[in-house]
Protein backbone atom coordinates (compact mmCIF):
# COMPACT_ATOMS: atom_id res chain seq x y z
CA UNK A 1 0.00 0.00 0.00
CA UNK A 2 2.93 2.11 0.46
CA UNK A 3 3.25 2.67 -2.97
CA UNK A 4 -0.25 4.43 -3.29
CA UNK A 5 -0.18 6.40 0.17
CA UNK A 6 1.24 9.44 -1.98
CA UNK A 7 -1.44 8.84 -4.63
CA UNK A 8 -4.10 8.77 -2.24
CA UNK A 9 -2.83 12.18 -0.47
CA UNK A 10 -2.74 13.96 -3.59
CA UNK A 11 -6.80 13.12 -4.59
CA UNK A 12 -7.67 15.24 -2.31
CA UNK A 13 -6.16 17.99 -4.27
CA UNK A 14 -9.25 17.54 -6.77
CA UNK A 15 -12.11 17.11 -4.27
CA UNK A 16 -13.43 20.48 -3.07
CA UNK A 17 -17.06 20.54 -0.78
CA UNK A 18 -17.50 23.91 -2.10
CA UNK A 19 -17.63 22.70 -5.82
CA UNK A 20 -20.31 20.96 -7.30
CA UNK A 21 -21.05 16.82 -7.04
CA UNK A 22 -19.68 16.65 -10.83
CA UNK A 23 -17.11 18.84 -11.03
CA UNK A 24 -15.46 16.52 -8.25
CA UNK A 25 -16.30 13.35 -9.76
CA UNK A 26 -14.92 14.79 -13.37
CA UNK A 27 -11.44 15.67 -12.00
CA UNK A 28 -10.99 12.44 -9.58
CA UNK A 29 -12.08 10.49 -12.84
CA UNK A 30 -9.76 12.33 -14.57
CA UNK A 31 -6.39 11.76 -11.93
CA UNK A 32 -7.10 8.48 -11.25
CA UNK A 33 -7.31 7.83 -15.42
CA UNK A 34 -4.08 9.59 -15.29
CA UNK A 35 -1.86 8.56 -12.76
CA UNK A 36 -2.61 4.78 -12.31
CA UNK A 37 -1.32 2.61 -15.73
CA UNK A 38 -2.99 0.43 -17.82
CA UNK A 39 -6.19 1.55 -17.66
CA UNK A 40 -8.89 2.20 -19.79
CA UNK A 41 -12.06 3.29 -18.45
CA UNK A 42 -12.39 5.13 -15.20
CA UNK A 43 -15.80 6.70 -13.84
CA UNK A 44 -18.78 6.76 -12.14
CA UNK A 45 -22.57 5.50 -12.46
CA UNK A 46 -25.12 7.32 -10.62
CA UNK A 47 -28.04 5.77 -8.51
CA UNK A 48 -31.36 7.59 -9.26
CA UNK A 49 -33.81 5.43 -7.10
CA UNK A 50 -34.41 2.72 -9.87
CA UNK A 51 -31.14 2.33 -11.83
CA UNK A 52 -27.44 3.36 -12.37
CA UNK A 53 -26.85 6.34 -14.80
CA UNK A 54 -23.48 7.35 -16.71
CA UNK A 55 -21.47 10.13 -14.78
CA UNK A 56 -18.34 11.96 -15.80
CA UNK A 57 -15.70 9.47 -16.92
CA UNK A 58 -12.57 9.47 -19.10
CA UNK A 59 -12.23 6.44 -21.90
CA UNK A 60 -14.38 5.35 -24.64
CA UNK A 61 -18.45 6.00 -24.89
CA UNK A 62 -20.20 3.86 -22.65
CA UNK A 63 -22.99 2.30 -21.56
CA UNK A 64 -25.90 5.01 -20.46
CA UNK A 65 -27.81 3.34 -17.93
CA UNK A 66 -27.29 -0.13 -15.75
CA UNK A 67 -30.15 -2.10 -14.32
CA UNK A 68 -29.32 -2.95 -10.58
CA UNK A 69 -27.90 -6.19 -9.96
CA UNK A 70 -27.10 -6.36 -13.62
CA UNK A 71 -23.07 -6.48 -14.65
CA UNK A 72 -20.39 -5.74 -12.15
CA UNK A 73 -21.66 -2.42 -11.68
CA UNK A 74 -25.12 -3.34 -10.98
CA UNK A 75 -23.87 -6.40 -8.44
CA UNK A 76 -21.51 -4.35 -6.52
CA UNK A 77 -24.27 -1.49 -6.40
CA UNK A 78 -27.00 -3.99 -5.12
CA UNK A 79 -24.35 -5.43 -2.55
CA UNK A 80 -23.07 -2.43 -1.11
CA UNK A 81 -19.15 -4.21 -1.53
CA UNK A 82 -16.35 -3.64 -3.58
CA UNK A 83 -16.30 -6.38 -6.37
CA UNK A 84 -12.85 -7.08 -8.01
CA UNK A 85 -13.15 -9.01 -11.31
CA UNK A 86 -9.54 -10.58 -12.68
CA UNK A 87 -10.81 -11.78 -15.77
CA UNK A 88 -14.54 -9.76 -16.92
CA UNK A 89 -15.37 -13.07 -19.46
CA UNK A 90 -15.47 -15.26 -16.16
CA UNK A 91 -18.05 -12.81 -14.55
CA UNK A 92 -21.23 -14.54 -15.52
CA UNK A 93 -23.37 -11.49 -16.66
CA UNK A 94 -20.35 -9.36 -17.32
CA UNK A 95 -21.28 -5.87 -19.55
CA UNK A 96 -19.74 -5.25 -22.02
CA UNK A 97 -18.96 -1.24 -23.25
CA UNK A 98 -15.16 -2.24 -24.36
CA UNK A 99 -14.22 -4.92 -25.89
CA UNK A 100 -10.52 -3.99 -24.58
CA UNK A 101 -11.40 -4.06 -20.85
CA UNK A 102 -9.82 -7.34 -19.42
CA UNK A 103 -10.47 -6.65 -15.95
CA UNK A 104 -12.74 -4.44 -13.11
CA UNK A 105 -12.94 -3.16 -10.26
CA UNK A 106 -16.49 -1.53 -9.07
CA UNK A 107 -16.65 0.56 -5.76
CA UNK A 108 -20.03 1.49 -4.19
CA UNK A 109 -20.49 5.05 -3.13
CA UNK A 110 -22.39 5.07 -0.09
CA UNK A 111 -23.15 8.04 1.94
CA UNK A 112 -22.89 8.90 5.13
CA UNK A 113 -26.75 8.61 5.68
CA UNK A 114 -26.31 4.84 4.20
CA UNK A 115 -27.89 5.96 0.95
CA UNK A 116 -25.98 4.45 -2.48
CA UNK A 117 -24.66 7.76 -4.35
CA UNK A 118 -23.00 5.26 -7.36
CA UNK A 119 -20.36 3.26 -7.98
CA UNK A 120 -16.79 4.40 -9.30
CA UNK A 121 -16.28 1.54 -12.02
CA UNK A 122 -12.47 1.21 -13.22
CA UNK A 123 -11.79 -1.11 -16.58
CA UNK A 124 -8.30 -2.15 -17.37
CA UNK A 125 -6.95 -3.70 -20.87
CA UNK A 126 -4.79 -6.26 -18.56
CA UNK A 127 -6.07 -9.44 -16.98
CA UNK A 128 -5.96 -9.56 -12.91
CA UNK A 129 -5.19 -5.16 -13.02
CA UNK A 130 -6.31 -4.75 -9.66
CA UNK A 131 -4.66 -6.13 -6.65
CA UNK A 132 -5.44 -5.46 -2.75
CA UNK A 133 -3.63 -2.65 -2.33
CA UNK A 134 -5.03 -0.75 -5.27
CA UNK A 135 -8.25 -1.84 -4.35
CA UNK A 136 -7.39 -0.42 -0.77
CA UNK A 137 -6.25 2.95 -1.92
CA UNK A 138 -9.52 3.52 -4.74
CA UNK A 139 -11.47 2.85 -1.68
CA UNK A 140 -10.03 5.31 0.27
CA UNK A 141 -10.43 8.10 -2.33
CA UNK A 142 -14.11 7.22 -2.53
CA UNK A 143 -13.90 7.31 1.13
CA UNK A 144 -12.49 10.82 0.59
CA UNK A 145 -15.45 11.71 -2.12
CA UNK A 146 -18.09 10.65 0.48
CA UNK A 147 -16.62 13.08 2.87
CA UNK A 148 -17.65 15.86 0.61
CA UNK A 149 -20.86 14.64 -0.75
Amino acid sequence: MENYKSFVENAKYYLDKDLHFITNLANISAYIYQEIEQLNWVGFYLYDSLELYLGPFQGKPACTSIAMGRGVCGTAATKLETIVVDDVHAFKDHITCDSESKSEIVIPIVTRFGNLFGVLDVDSPILNRFDNDLKVALEEIVNLMVDIL
